[in-house]
Parts: C-alpha cells; structure tokens; sequence
C-alpha cells in the first residue's frame, strides 16, 4: 500500500483568494514546493483535495478548472515534484444539492484510496479549515493538520 500526502488547494498549496481559476490569479504559497519535496523524498504520493463550489456558483467552467489545474500540476513537475491526482467537488449544496465528495464529506479522499491503494492510516492531509480535517478523520487518514500558516510548518517538518 502507498502512503498520501492529501493537500487541500486554497489556502494550501495557493494563496487563499475568492474564486481562483486564472493561472494570473494563482499564487504558490511559500514553502509549498519544500514541503512537497520533503514528503515526495520519504514515498508519499501527493494528491490535491479540493472544493470549487465556484463552479457550482456560476463562476467558472470544469474546463477553466482544468486549465488551471495543468498549469499548477506542471509548475510542480518543474519543480521535481509529481502530483499524482487532482480531485475536485464541483457542487455546493445550496446550487446542486449534496454530494459524497464534498469537504467535510470523505469521497474524494476516499476515491484516491480506491484508485491507488493508499494506506490511509499511513497518510496525512494538510488543510487550512475545519472542513478539510473533518474530511480527513471521516475517511480514516492517520495525521491531519490544521494550519493556516503553511511556512511555519513547512520550517518545524523540514527542520
């Protein structure tokens, strides 16, 4: 079984701003690449778990997601960093109704589990709300960490 380093997007891997779906909007947060490679170097497969209720919203289209989600997958593959999958929940429940795959529910981090036979006990997930925690605990990941100051703790795993 592989071990998963899941990473939730907004506030995360990217600076937290309304409705990010422009490759000129996106801004990688600092250390993000650090902390990836950390984790990459001990045999985490990295995943990013991401609600865009914006698509639901009106906002933006899957395709300016995927758009988006290319260009970030590559800045981390220049990088030296793979990201094996992104999952996305399109719906918010006041547009489309409830969903199984969206924060604070498992079925995106449950769905990686499926396709690449993760260890979830073994595996962490970093998010920046409560919803990506309750995520985590409710499919069964064994570390979750809360935290909106990625560079603090990118400093406490690498040093």
């Amino acid at each position: 079984m592989n071990k998963a380093l899941f990473l939730d997007r907004d506030g995360i891997i990217n600076i937290e701003k309304n409705y990010v779906y422009r490759i000129e909007d996106f801004e990688f947060t600092e250390g993000i690449f650090d902390l990836c490679r950390w984790f990459q170097n001990r045999n985490y497969l990295i995943f990013v778990i991401t609600n865009q209720a914006g698509i639901a919203r009106g906002f933006y289209t899957e395709d300016d997601l995927k758009i988006l989600t290319n260009w970030m997958t590559k800045q981390f593959h220049n990088e030296g960093i793979t990201i094996s999958k992104t999952y996305h929940c399109p719906h918010h429940p006041d547009f489309t109704g409830l969903c199984r795959c969206r924060k604070p529910e498992p079925g995106m981090i449950l769905k990686a589990k499926d396709e690449y036979d993760i260890d979830l006990k073994g595996s962490v997930m970093i998010g920046d709300k409560i919803s990506d925690i309750e995520a985590s605990k409710n499919a069964g990941v064994g570390v979750s960490l809360l935290t909106s100051e990625l560079q603090l703790l990118t400093k406490i795993i690498l040093d």
